[in-house]
């Protein structure tokens, strides 16, 4: 076996996530030239993985797979493994991101799988896969077998896909549009779709989970639709997103409330953010605005600067091995902790007289309702108590690298927070760390990236020179120093001296430097900006794509029809994927409706039962529901039990007719009952089960449960009721599928 006996190349690398990998017995390499020049003089593919340090999946992964002997050494005889950290490296992460867009069909995230060629093309790609094979993953290195074994006997088509791919994002890159004028159609037509996916009750955009965006809050704020940044904050800072205790706001919501977090704290979101607040105070004079801006300055100097006056980078999700377990209480331990008086106030304020929010057993804080009169120094003794006493727990890991972009992001909302309500402390901090991105990270009129353990490099990016200009004329603002606006003038000169596309118009998110300014991995360029915009571009190229089309088509059928499907099936999968413009739901209709499927029960050879179909399914078109319901409908018609338990009795089949639309309703109603009492960690709000089926059936998508639920699960199943004609019921187990499904649990 092929194992790595010592500390691998990564100990030596100045990330915190490179370095947590460093024991592990992969021979990982840090992206280089070291590491893919032996790939192409051995010709062996890379395996490409990308995390961050924070990442709670990004560490189940690990322990799973990377620390265990056996898959390493699969990893290392198979492959060349290269270990990126996104928060270095987000040129590398933007364009594997994008390219497993094209590949995937459906949104990335971390940590991202990636295998390549040994010239950087990628061929096959996904994020989190488990050890052993579940929710309708392959286990990891039984598919490090099965992508090796497709480089070997299959190269002729990943030459093919990766030409596709190329052309892709050659079809990307902008070009010279002539004299261009400014208009306000752009901002108007981003506020116009920020109106429309704003959620008037809870704030935020969209449905769960949900992001705070505190850049798309601040141009709510100035351009006219501030009311729409005024819920947001106000929910937000009620909600358990926000630390109630300590300060400072998580990375997301798993639900629509702002109720449970994703529990890791980044620097870029509190920074932005705290400059709202104080922003939102300035505008409403709310003190509910001006606490949680005091916590929240107050939590990025006690725990997130350095004493040499950098702000790292992050938090984790997870302590002792369990995602929020710093920040969840139990009821007795509360009270216990506080006089009654002050158990009393802050169990009906912060809910605790309530049903367990999290996991089905534990309390995490949120505003369950205001304070009642004369209540807030009963509170605020309480909450000193409580984080006294959470202080005293294993904290979570520590992220403390520097970033220059995150930096100024923080610095820039100190400094306007300072202002705002005039804290000569908060000033003092934000100064602190300019002074040691100067001293630290400015060597020869350039911007080094990261810093950490005594040690900057990496050349900065776009970002870090534009947020870094920003958050000195902010500083300036209220406390104006000659030397600090000659800094911000050398930054801006770098900015347009190494980042303008003066060709094309705007900038490049890579320096000059970088791969002699043009180049980087794949032989493209990067745009700045990035984002969503660029992955629905990625999309609508590909899906205008016909070798693309054929590819996916092929695999599609492979993984639902037959392992060597019939050549004139693909072909209709593909023209159908062409002419729907990529739409995997109806590609896959095609399949499903094809004499092919129907004949000699295919499909039976292809999963171990229909709900492992229907599992993969709901991955393949992002948890559609009708769709799902529809694909059921079908197995029935084949005479298949939907959902077989592991007992030898199992499931009768179920009716067609239970399986039908006008049955939505009841089975959602179901449903609701299974997500509110048998699966710890879902929350979904009653009423919309009354008014919106479907948008009932969305939450208990985004509200999935993390694995350890799957005995909750499967206890509601074995408890379910018989449907209106006393058949056993299927709908236990097509929620089960669809929250087991979802891409949402799949991240998590």
């Amino acid at each position: 076996m092929l194992l790595c006996s010592v500390a691998n190349r990564l100990a030596q690398e100045t990330s915190p996530y490179l370095q947590q990998h460093a024991a592990n017995p992969v021979d990982w390499y840090p992206w280089g030239p070291e590491a893919l020049e032996r790939a192409r003089r051995e010709d062996k593919p890379i395996l490409l993985s990308v995390g961050y340090s924070a990442c709670h999946w990004c560490h189940v992964m690990a322990h799973e797979s990377f620390e265990d002997p056996a898959v390493a050494a699969r990893m290392n005889e198979l492959f060349v493994n290269i270990k990126v950290d996104r928060e270095e490296r987000p040129d590398i992460d933007q364009i594997y991101q994008l390219a497993n867009q094209m590949l995937a069909q459906r949104p990335g995230g971390w940590p991202l799988t990636m295998f390549l060629a040994p010239d950087g093309t990628p061929f096959f790609g996904g994020t989190y896969f488990p050890r052993e094979a579940r929710y309708g993953l392959p286990g990891f290195a039984e598919l490090c077998a099965r992508v090796a074994e497709v480089w070997r006997e299959r190269r002729s088509e990943i030459d093919s896909q990766g030409t596709g791919l190329l052309e892709a994002f050659a079809r990307m890159q902008p070009g010279a549009t002539g004299e261009a004028q400014l208009s306000p159609a752009p901002i108007d037509a981003l506020l116009e779709q920020l109106q429309a996916s704003f959620d008037a009750r809870f704030g935020g955009f969209g449905a769960a989970p949900k992001f705070p965006h505190p850049a798309d809050l601040e141009l709510c704020l100035r351009k006219g639709a501030a009311e729409i940044a005024r819920t947001t904050l106000t929910r937000m800072c009620e909600g358990g997103i926000y630390d109630q205790l300590g300060g400072g706001f998580c990375r997301y919501s798993v639900d629509a409330q702002w109720m449970i977090p994703h529990f890791e704290k980044m620097l870029y979101d509190n920074g932005p953010l705290l400059g709202l607040l104080a922003d939102a105070w300035l505008l409403w004079r709310e003190p509910l605005h001006q606490r949680c801006a005091e916590k929240t300055a107050a939590w990025l100097m006690r725990e997130m600067q350095s004493p040499e006056g950098g702000y790292y980078s992050s938090l984790d999700a997870d302590s002792e091995h369990e995602e929020g377990k710093f920040y969840a209480w139990d009821r007795d331990e509360v009270r216990e902790l506080l006089t009654d008086e002050e158990f009393a106030a802050v169990s009906l304020c912060y809910g605790l007289d309530q049903a367990p929010n999290f996991e089905g057993r534990h309390w995490h804080l949120h505003v369950a309702q205001p304070p009642t009169p004369g209540s807030e120094g009963l509170l605020e003794a309480a909450r000193a108590k409580l984080l006294a006493a959470r202080e005293r727990r294993v904290r979570p890991g520590r992220d403390e690298k520097v970033l220059v972009a995150w930096n100024a992001l923080a610095i820039r909302g100190m400094a306007r927070a300072a202002r705002v309500f005039d804290c000569p402390q908060w000033r003092d901090s934000a100064r602190r760390a300019l002074a040691f991105i100067r001293s630290r990270m400015w060597h020869g009129g350039r911007l080094h990236a990261t810093y950490k353990d005594g040690r900057s490099h990496l050349n900065a990016y776009l970002d870090d020179y534009a947020f870094l200009a920003a958050a000195i004329v902010e500083l300036a603002q209220g406390d104006f120093s000659p030397a600090d606006l000659g800094f911000a003038v050398e930054l801006a000169d770098v900015l347009l001296g190494e980042f303008e596309d003066r060709e094309g118009g705007g900038f490049f998110f890579n320096d000059r430097v970088h791969d002699k300014g043009e180049k980087i991995v794949l032989g493209v360029k990067i745009p700045a900006g990035g984002g969503k915009e660029d992955g629905e571009k990625v999309l609508d190229i590909l899906a205008s794509h016909p070798s693309t089309a054929r590819f996916i088509s092929r695999k599609l059928a492979q993984r639902f029809v037959a392992d060597d499907p019939p050549p004139e099936l693909v072909d209709r999968m593909a023209k159908t994927f062409l002419e729907k413009k990529g739409d995997i739901r109806a590609v896959l209709e095609t399949a499903f409706n094809s004499k092919e499927f129907f004949s000699q029960g295919a499909y039976r050879a292809k999963v171990k039962t229909p709900f492992e179909m229907i599992v993969s399914a709901v991955r393949a078109t992002g948890a559609d529901v009708d769709f799902t319901f529809a694909l059921a409908n079908r197995l029935t018609q084949l005479g298949e039990p939907l959902y077989r338990k592991l007992e030898p009795t199992g499931y009768s089949n179920v009716s067609a007719e239970w399986m039908n639309s006008a049955s939505l309703l009841a089975r959602m109603n179901f449903a609701l009952d299974l997500a509110q009492n048998h699966v710890p960690g879902i929350k979904v709000d009653p009423v919309a089960f009354s008014s919106d089926p479907a948008e009932a059936a969305r939450q208990i998508l985004f509200h999935a449960p993390s694995p350890e639920s799957e005995a909750a699960i499967e206890k509601a199943l074995a408890a379910a009721p018989a449907d209106p004609k006393g058949n056993p019921a299927a709908r236990p187990g097509m929620i089960a599928g669809l929250v087991l499904g979802s891409p949402d649990f799949q991240r998590r």
